[in-house]
């Protein structure tokens, strides 16, 4: 199963990943991006790629 994360020292709470996110990972708490279904990442990098301050990362 993919990890993802986001560098919160480098996310601007743009929101893009949000909507870029294919499968939902991506949710908003307290104003601030937040990874809230890790289990549902398929890997497929859009995420990563739409990030303009490259904050978040996907491994597997």
């Amino acid at each position: 199963m993919p990890e993802v994360e986001i560098d919160y020292g480098l996310c601007i709470s743009c929101k893009t990943c949000i909507s870029t996110c294919p499968m939902g990972v991506y949710g908003e708490s307290g104003g601030k991006v937040s990874v809230e279904s890790p289990q549902e990442c398929i890997a497929c990098m859009g995420c990563v790629g739409a990030c303009p301050v490259g904050a978040i990362t996907v491994t597997e």
